[in-house]
């Protein structure tokens, strides 16, 4: 659900990061600043700011561990258990 008001602070790094995924256009509106990716970017910067974070883009709130999630690779296990 798209906020109404623009987010600010910690609120809007939330947002933006739940939809990092699917990219800034998709996150902005979300996040309440319609097509307005110009602010929104701006906001997110400021907010990381003031946390003590730089954020220079919305990727940057895609961490290594969602991504891990999201592709979980191979599971390496024997054929049976007497092959342990």
């Amino acid at each position: 659900m798209a906020a109404t008001q623009p987010l600010k602070g910690i609120a809007l790094i939330d947002c933006a990061k739940a939809n990092a995924q699917q990219g800034a256009e998709t996150a902005a509106q979300l996040c309440g600043y319609g097509s307005d990716i110009s602010s929104f970017q701006s906001a997110l910067t400021q907010a990381g700011k003031d946390m003590g974070v730089t954020l220079d883009d919305i990727e940057d709130l895609i961490t290594d561990q969602f991504i891990a999630k999201r592709n979980p690779g191979i599971e390496v296990a024997p054929d049976t258990p007497q092959d342990l």
